[in-house]
């Protein structure tokens, strides 16, 4: 149950990284757009920013905080494993 329950965050988290990466760079490249007088959906990305972005990285921020706990636990729970 652990294991798969540590497997979809991970997943999680992976697809979560993409967004925010994605995100970051829309945004580089929307700034620079906008600083040459190019559209590249700046004003879009700045309304995305509060209901996908903004949750995305604390998404991604408590779900390494909780896979990290998760794995410490389970480090003390097990008496073979080696303690880091």
């Amino acid at each position: 149950m652990k294991e798969t329950v540590l497997t979809w965050l991970n997943r999680l988290l992976v697809a979560d990284v993409f967004l925010v990466l994605l995100a970051f760079f829309w945004f580089a490249a929307a700034v620079i757009g906008r600083s040459i007088g190019v559209p590249l959906g700046f004003d879009l990305w700045y309304k995305l920013w509060q209901p996908l972005f903004n949750p995305a990285i604390g998404i991604l921020f408590l779900g390494a905080i909780l896979s990290w706990l998760i794995n410490k636990l389970s480090q003390k729970s097990s008496p073979n494993s080696p303690e880091n």
